[in-house]
């Protein structure tokens, strides 16, 4: 099945005032938080997940239903620089992730894995991107 759910952790969540946060607050439903496995890592102003296989390694994060869902995952992917036409590699790749909900039960939702080296760059060890 292909989801048509989207989870999101840094500049996309709610309370940031960013035009594609807003686009998906006006476009999708929010569903409530989540947590993934992975670690999460200061980028610039914003952050990236590296998938973990560590169970110690939680991301936080928001989960949404698109209503569009081919339509507005191609924004996206324009926005994060991915998909086709963007040079190899490119800094994310969207896949399909594990989730845990936060009633506990589990699910999966499309997210923006980092896929750049990411020595060097700062861990958000807390596993929640709060801005700057």
């Amino acid at each position: 099945m292909i989801s048509d759910c989207l989870f999101v952790y840094g500049t996309l969540m709610r309370g940031f005032d960013h035009p594609m946060a807003q686009l998906l607050s006006r476009s999708a439903d929010f569903l409530g938080t989540a947590t993934c496995r992975g670690r999460l890592y200061r980028i610039k102003h914003y952050p990236g997940l590296v998938l973990s296989d560590d169970p110690a390694d939680i991301v936080f994060g928001e989960l949404y239903r698109l209503r569009d869902r081919d339509a507005l995952l191609g924004e996206l992917d324009m926005y994060e620089a991915c998909g086709e036409g963007f040079p190899e590699p490119t800094e994310y790749i969207r896949r399909m992730l594990p989730l845990s909900l936060e009633d506990g039960a589990a699910g999966e939702a499309w997210t923006y894995i980092y896929n750049w080296p990411v020595t060097g760059l700062p861990l958000i060890a807390s596993g929640k991107f709060l801005g700057d």
